[in-house]
């Protein structure tokens, strides 16, 4: 009877001791599957987040892309800059007044050559002030080594440089006296080109002046619309010293020619050139520099 009863027992605790064996191989089955379901939960959502964050830090890219930068001259020339849209706006409107301000432009085209450039720039750093310069690609390589270093001297002296097209040839630009906007940005793009081989791939200009001018070319509305996709500028000019018309004229009569145009206008853009040919330009323009500052203007690039 008492052996019964022992053995019994012995069954039972064996019993409660499997019973407890196979709970605890539960309770471990149900944490690790809990265990591995929140480290699912805890991955999933960590990627989530992460795919959050990147879509928000690309938006942000986005949101905050920096428009192309218009470089045009060195830092020690951006105290001189003027925003050039505004002068184009005036040109356009023959809106000249400025409450008394005067500003003027100096503005030297189709250059740049070895035979008039250097002393142009000699005379204006003499006078110091800047100028903006409006230069050809082809007129550049047929100078050579001679025309690319004095790109370099417009550039390190803190004047402005603008596009005037590579060839500056009216067939190709306007055959028949119209735009062909195809053709105009390839030569402008070809003229880009060659400033940057010169001055670096980090160079770029955001004005441009049509050569023969903007307002002499019919079918002109197309250039309008690149130049606003581009954030690009055509400057026209409202005075000239009549360098590139008529008959060679001596220096006096150019100087006395660029005066009297600019008379009456608070805001001046002055066209010259400084193309091969053009000495006697060179040799008016200290007379031109003397005048406008006798009657306070400042002098200003364009940019």
């Amino acid at each position: 009877m008492a052996n019964s009863r022992m053995r019994q027992n012995k069954r039972r605790r064996k019993s409660a001791r499997k019973w407890i064996y196979i709970a605890l191989i539960l309770i471990l089955c149900a944490g690790g599957i809990g265990f591995y379901k929140g480290k699912q939960y805890i991955a999933k959502t960590n990627k989530t987040n992460k795919n959050l964050k990147v879509q928000q830090k690309v938006v942000s890219v986005h949101n905050n892309k920096p428009q192309k930068k218009f470089v045009g001259t060195n830092d020690e020339g951006k105290k001189y800059t003027y925003d050039a849209k505004k002068i184009s706006e005036r040109i356009i409107k023959r809106h000249y007044s400025n409450n008394g301000e005067k500003i003027v432009f100096l503005t030297f085209d189709d250059g740049s050559s070895p035979s008039v450039t250097p002393q142009v720039l000699k005379v204006l750093k003499e006078e110091n002030v800047k100028a903006t310069f409006f230069l050809i690609g082809e007129v550049i390589e047929q100078g050579g080594d001679a025309s690319r270093n004095l790109v370099k001297e417009i550039f390190n002296s803190g004047h402005a440089i603008g596009n005037h097209s590579y060839s500056h040839n009216y067939d190709i630009l306007y055959p028949k006296g119209n735009l062909d906007l195809e053709a105009f940005k390839k030569e402008f793009k070809k003229n880009d080109d060659i400033l940057k081989s010169i001055l670096g791939e980090n160079f770029s200009t955001r004005i441009l002046r049509c050569p023969g001018g903007y307002r002499t070319w019919k079918g002109m509305e197309p250039l309008n619309d690149y130049l606003n996709k581009t954030n690009k500028v055509s400057i026209d000019w409202n005075a000239l010293s009549k360098d590139a018309e008529g008959n060679p004229k001596k220096a006096k009569e150019l100087a006395n020619l660029a005066i009297e145009s600019s008379k009456g206008k608070d805001v001046v853009i002055l066209l010259m050139h400084d193309a091969r040919g053009k000495e006697e330009t060179a040799k008016a323009l200290p007379k031109v520099i003397k005048y406008f500052k006798s009657k306070g203007y400042k002098f200003k690039t364009l940019s």
